[in-house]
C-alpha cells in the first residue's frame, strides 16, 4: 500500500488565468520516470477553475478521460460535436481514440473543482466517443472496459465503513473528508495505491467522498 499525500502532488496550471492544478503522476514539466502510471491510470489531476476561466481547445489521443466534478459546473465542448455541462455527481468520459480536441471551461458564477483521471486503453486507435452519466449512485460502478478498469464512487457518513474492491491494482482518491484505510488517516487530496488488494476497508471519520479505481493486471 503506497500512500501519496495531497501536498506531494506536482503543481501546475496558471494562477494569473484562474487555473490551479495538482498532478498525482508525472505530468508536463514535472517528469518523474518512477511515477508514470499505476495499473492503467496515467493521470489523476485536481483542477480548480475560477469563474470565466478554463482550458482552451487542445488535443488528446489514445486516452480514456474520466471527469468527476466536486463542486461547480464544467462546460465541455469537443470536435466530435458534443457540448454538455457536467455537474457534481455526474461521470463524464471522453474516449480520445485516434484523436479529438476539446474545451473545458467554468462558465458559471461559482468556483469549479473537478478531478480528471486519464487511463491508457488496451488497444490504441479507433473513433472518439463521449458519454455522460447523470447522478451516478454509489451502488453502480462505472466500467471503462477499454482500459480494463472500473470506477466506484463511495459517499460515506461519519463512522461508516466501505469495502475496497479486491484487484490487481486499486487506486483510492479522497475527494473530501477524512477516512482511515490500512491504518493510515487520509484527508482530501490524499490517495492510496494498492497492489494485489484483498480485504481492505475504508472507515470515514467525517462525511467523506472517495473515488476508487479497480483495475486489472497486464
Amino acid at each position: 500500500m503506497d500512500v501519496r499525500r495531497a501536498d506531494e502532488r506536482y503543481p501546475g496550471g496558471d494562477a494569473a488565468a484562474g487555473i490551479e492544478s495538482r498532478h498525482a503522476f508525472s505530468f508536463g514539466p514535472h517528469y518523474d520516470p518512477g511515477n508514470l502510471r499505476f495499473g492503467s491510470l496515467i493521470a489523476c489531476n485536481e483542477e480548480r477553475l475560477a469563474p470565466g476561466s478554463g482550458f482552451d481547445e487542445h488535443p488528446h489521443s489514445h486516452t480514456e478521460i474520466v471527469t468527476w466534478v466536486a463542486e461547480g459546473e464544467l462546460t465541455h465542448r469537443d470536435t466530435a460535436g458534443h457540448e454538455t455541462v457536467v455537474r457534481a455527481g455526474d461521470v463524464q468520459r471522453l474516449s480520445s481514440a485516434a484523436g479529438v480536441r476539446h474545451v473545458e471551461r467554468n462558465d458559471g458564477a461559482a468556483p469549479l473543482t473537478f478531478v480528471q483521471m486519464w487511463l491508457a486503453p488496451r488497444e490504441p486507435g479507433g473513433d472518439p466517443a463521449y458519454e455522460i452519466v447523470r447522478g451516478i449512485a454509489d451502488s453502480t460502478p462505472y466500467a471503462v472496459p477499454e482500459a480494463g478498469a472500473m470506477l466506484h464512487v463511495r459517499r460515506l457518513a461519519p463512522g461508516e465503513r466501505t469495502a475496497v474492491p479486491d484487484g490487481a491494482y486499486v487506486y483510492v482518491h479522497v475527494v473530501r473528508g477524512d477516512v482511515t484505510l490500512g491504518g493510515e488517516v487520509l484527508g482530501a487530496g490524499d490517495a492510496v495505491r494498492i497492489t494485489d488488494a484483498e480485504g481492505a476497508e475504508a472507515v470515514a471519520a467525517t462525511r467523506a467522498e472517495l473515488l476508487v479505481w479497480e483495475m486489472a493486471g497486464s
